[in-house]
């Protein structure tokens, strides 16, 4: 398991999930956060859990998943575990998802991919 790839990659991806929630919220409003979480949750550990397999170069779906996992824990750790709305645990979820998705992606993509022997 590569480890470090995957703190970085659920860091990474907890953060976009900031940058694309925060802006949306103060132009949409605060009551938007329980639409807009889940789904950039989904859109942003969708790419650091393909760019992580892909990095990893086997157990791809695992890989993803932790990123996934990395993401929801580091949420989890900065808000101290209080309560949330259901909308938050179903995003979490989806970062679950996002970045197993990721992972099947790269297997598909490394299965399209010529073996190159040396």
């Amino acid at each position: 398991m590569r480890w470090g790839w995957i703190l970085v990659g659920g860091f990474l991806a907890e953060g976009l999930v900031f940058l694309i929630v925060i802006p949306w919220s103060v132009l949409a409003g605060r009551e938007s956060l329980v639409y807009s979480a889940p789904v950039a949750s989904f859109v942003a550990t969708f790419p650091f859990g393909l760019w992580v397999a892909l990095k990893a170069g086997r157990r791809f779906v695992l890989h993803g998943l932790f990123v996934g996992v990395v993401a929801t824990a580091f949420y989890v750790g900065i808000t101290l575990g209080r309560p949330e709305p259901i909308a938050y645990v179903v995003a979490h979820f989806l970062k679950l998802l996002g970045g197993i998705t990721g992972g099947y992606v790269a297997t598909t993509l490394r299965r399209d991919r010529p073996t190159q022997h040396t």
